[in-house]
């Protein structure tokens, strides 16, 4: 696909007028021309054609006018609402209306100044994916009794399924035992093998969420109370795979899972996401998917097992994995298999003394797009339920944050570079960032450092600021000095047991040795204390969290985000005019990754 200019230059975009020759408003509007909208032309040297990939010109919205290099909430306002806009439909990777999402994005990065950073002078780099839509009239997931009787399970009050093979339209699990096994988690490292002893090829596998431990509060395995990659849902079916399994489930349990079924049920219904595979997925289970919590113990009922004995046992060092006896699993899946491309979105700030050395800013800019389902209460009410998942909190916010960021250092003067990386796909498993990170644009042992946002809650000013993952590297300690001048302090995430240092684009970079910093406003409010701060994230997550009703409204109090994304710029900022390499804490997990990407030795 054609790119903007790489050589745009900064400038007043063009107002643009409706019929009556008034000014627009941002929210729902339309263009009348693509190279309109971007408003390049009359003001960038000699520039090359606007080419946006989505063909339809009603997708796209106006750039902002009047934004400022001082961040303030004004700005983030009018990016948040312009990204969590109806328009771009939800922000659907591979769709028209997600990629006119990163158009706006490439466009705006244009409009502040940047120079491209993606592919052959671009703005984008290519991402390439499917769309995997499993048809729930002609698919199915059955369990026989002991006795012989059938249960076909509904597939979105009892469970979700999908396969990741992308080479066929058809998958079909024959009747198959079905094993409980614990956590399903095999960690050398940990002394803690659930697949001890055991083959699970063609068979169907079921695991609890969460790590070994989180189930009876026990802190003396693996990290405690905070999650570990093994706790991931990601790697249970990763393992699963591993083992040989036909059919992998995991339990869901809402405390465990830090959501509840509705999360499940709208995130893994409609279309999945996914990077093309090099085998077409034939290295994964047949198929995967999630049970509710009701189903399992009924599972287990029918099987003769007590579900609170053996999740009680699936905490214990030494588990062994139970048969559940007289249980056969069967299913079949249909699906509709749609080649797309979406694109990571590349904008670089270069530096003057050392411009090969970066700073790395990420945000994702995709969210679930729109998804077919019952609309309930009536449009305007504040739980109406359209068919469109707008991220306007997951994550407008973050997207806007960088777009803020990237317009405040464009009027600064920097040693090093600074790269803006606006990546797709995280809601599908942080597939954007991973594939950055294995086809970076620079060296990633050139990257001092980076900065991860996502989904800031707009609940005003607090008196701290959280660091998820808190104790990993040196990056904390430039936060720390930067709050104080706010009066502020750092905390350590309160629910670590949610693992999100692992749910979003931060660890394909840590992964890789780059230290990251991923902080968000804490949940002391200035204005009614803790108790506050906690209510509005429960009622975030219990009420909007990757459903229709996360819009954004114009009276969110954005003070604290516009105060977070102060200090993240102030932390970028230092790095990108110094010399030092901040570096992982001793004994951190990536450490060692780092200091071979370094070349560096014991």
């Amino acid at each position: 696909s054609a790119a903007l200019d790489a050589a745009s230059a900064p400038c007043q975009t063009r107002r643009i007028q409706n019929s009556g020759g008034e000014p627009t408003m941002i929210n729902r509007l339309t263009l009348l021309g693509a190279a309109a909208l971007f408003g390049l032309a009359a003001c960038a040297p000699d520039p090359a054609p606007v080419e946006p990939v989505a063909e339809t010109p009603e997708l796209y919205l106006p750039l902002p006018e009047g934004t400022t290099p001082d961040i303030t909430t004004a700005d983030l306002a009018v990016r948040i609402k312009t990204l969590a806009d109806d328009t771009f439909e939800g922000r659907g990777p591979g769709t028209p209306a997600g990629e006119a999402a990163a158009d706006w994005i490439a466009a705006e990065m244009a409009r502040i100044g940047l120079t491209p950073g993606g592919d052959n002078g671009t703005w984008y780099q290519d991402v390439n994916m499917v769309n995997q839509s499993v048809d729930p009239a002609t698919s199915s997931l059955i369990v026989t009794w002991p006795d012989g009787e059938d249960l076909s399970l509904d597939l979105k009050n009892q469970a979700v399924m999908w396969t990741k093979h992308q080479d066929t339209d058809h998958v079909t699990v024959e009747p198959s035992d079905v094993i409980f096994v614990g956590y399903g988690v095999v960690a050398p490292e940990a002394g803690w093998n659930d697949y001890e002893g055991l083959d699970v090829k063609g068979k169907t596998v079921v695991m609890l969420v969460n790590d070994p431990g989180f189930g009876i509060g026990d802190e003396s395995l693996f990290n405690g109370k905070a999650m570990t990659y093994y706790g991931r849902w990601t790697y249970k079916f990763e393992e699963a795979a591993r083992q040989g399994a036909a059919a992998a489930l995991i339990i869901h349990e809402t405390d465990a899972a830090a959501y509840g079924w509705e999360v499940v049920s709208g995130s893994w219904s409609g279309a999945q996401s996914d990077l093309v595979r090099e085998n077409g997925g034939a290295d994964r289970a047949l198929i995967e998917g999630w049970i509710s919590n009701d189903t399992a113990r009924e599972m287990f009922t029918k099987a003769g097992l007590d579900f609170a004995a053996m999740k009680l046992a699936a905490n214990t060092r030494g588990f062994k994995a139970v048969p559940m006896t007289g249980l056969k699993v069967r299913g079949e899946i249909h699906q509709t298999i749609d080649p797309k491309v979406s694109r990571n979105v590349v904008g670089i700030l270069p530096g003057t003394t050392t411009p090969d050395e970066y700073v790395l800013y990420t945000a994702h800019w995709d969210h679930l797009g729109m998804k077919t389902g019952e609309k309930t209460g009536k449009e305007g009410q504040d739980f109406y339920e359209d068919d469109i998942f707008n991220g306007a909190v997951d994550n407008a916010t973050g997207s806007a944050a960088l777009l803020e960021i990237a317009e405040a250092m464009k009027a600064q003067s920097l040693s090093r570079s600074v790269i803006f990386l606006s990546v797709t796909l995280e809601e599908s498993g942080l597939l954007g960032s991973a594939y950055y990170a294995e086809h970076p644009t620079v060296p990633l042992n050139k990257i001092v450092a980076g900065i991860n946002m996502d989904g800031a809650l707009p609940i005003g000013r607090t008196r701290e600021m959280v660091v998820i993952g808190y104790g990993a590297s040196q990056l904390e300690d430039l936060l720390k000095g930067v709050i104080a001048k706010q009066d502020r302090v750092i905390r350590a995430d309160p629910t670590p047991e949610a693992g999100y240092f692992y749910r979003s684009d931060h660890i394909s970079f840590a992964k890789k040795g780059v230290p990251m910093l991923y902080a968000d406003g804490g949940e002391d409010k200035v204005d009614g204390g803790i108790a506050a701060g906690k209510a509005a994230a429960a009622a975030y997550t219990a009420e909007r969290y990757h459903k229709p009703m996360d819009e954004y409204s114009d009276d969110w109090d954005l003070s604290g985000f516009q105060e977070d994304i102060q200090a993240l710029y102030e932390v970028g900022l230092d790095i990108a005019n110094s010399a030092a390499w901040p570096t992982w804490y001793p004994g951190n997990e990536f450490e060692a990754a780092r200091k071979a990407s370094l070349g560096q030795t014991e």
